[in-house]
C-alpha cells in the first residue's frame, strides 16, 4: 500500500477535479491533529489529487483573548471544522484524509472525526510543542494507532530524540521529519503511518 501512496502522490496533480471512481468499494480513513497553526491544512492540500474541502475562515478581533497566537502571529486564516482529501490507491481503494481544526475551542469535534480513523498523524511545531500533548492524550485514550511528524517551517530548535523525550513518546511510536509544505515529504509522513499499522496488524496476527 505505500507504493501505491508514492506512485499517487507523484502522478495526481494537487488541484485536479478528479471524480472518484465508480468502482471504488473500500475506503481508508486517516486523520492529522495537532495544535493550532502547525501545518494540518497546508498538509492536506499538498497531498491531496482532488482540490480540498476546506473549512478556513478569516481570524478575526472576536478571537483575542480566546485562540491562543503565540508563534503563529502572521496566520490569518483557521480551520473551524476540518480540512479534506483523497488520494486512490487504486481502482477499488481509497484513502480519505481529514485535518482536524487546531484550536482548543474546536477540540471537541475530534472524537467523532476520530470514528472509523484506521489511525493517525500528530503533526508537531517546534515552536508550540506543548500544543501536542492534548492529541496524543486523546489518541491514546481511544487506543488509536498514531505517528508523530515534526515539521519543519522553521529550523528546528532540538533533534528528534529531544522531542520524543518532551512529548513523553514511547520508542514503538515513530517520530519523522517533514516539511508539510510539499508534496513529497507529506507523502512520506503518510507512509510511515500505513508501515506503522501494517507492522501492528502483522504483530497481531504473529502474537499468540
Amino acid at each position: 500500500m505505500d507504493s501505491r501512496i508514492s506512485e499517487v502522490a507523484d502522478q495526481a496533480p494537487p488541484r485536479s477535479r478528479t471524480p472518484l471512481a465508480s468502482t471504488v468499494n473500500d475506503a481508508l480513513k486517516i486523520v492529522i491533529v495537532g495544535g493550532f497553526g502547525v501545518g494540518k491544512t497546508t498538509m492536506v492540500r499538498a497531498v491531496s489529487e482532488i482540490r480540498p474541502l476546506s473549512t478556513e475562515e478569516t481570524m478575526t478581533g472576536a478571537g483575542i483573548g480566546i485562540d491562543d497566537i503565540g508563534g503563529v502571529r502572521e496566520k490569518s486564516t483557521t480551520t473551524v471544522a476540518f480540512d479534506f482529501g483523497r488520494i486512490s490507491l487504486n481502482e477499488q481503494m481509497v484513502l480519505y484524509l481529514f485535518g482536524a481544526p487546531g484550536q482548543q475551542r474546536f477540540w471537541f469535534l475530534w472524537d467523532r472525526l476520530f470514528a472509523g480513523t484506521l489511525g493517525a498523524v500528530v503533526l508537531v511545531a517546534t515552536r508550540r510543542v506543548a500544543d501536542s500533548w492534548y492529541a496524543i492524550d486523546r489518541l491514546e485514550h481511544h487506543g488509536m494507532p498514531f505517528i508523530v511528524a515534526r515539521n519543519n517551517f522553521d529550523e528546528p530548535e532540538h533533534t528528534l530524540p529531544q522531542l520524543r523525550e518532551a512529548l513523553s513518546l514511547s520508542d514503538d511510536v515513530p517520530l519523522v521529519d517533514c516539511d508539510a509544505r510539499h508534496r513529497a515529504s507529506s507523502k512520506s509522513v503518510l507512509i510511515a503511518l500505513v508501515n506503522h499499522l501494517y507492522a501492528l496488524s502483522t504483530a497481531q496476527e504473529t502474537s499468540p
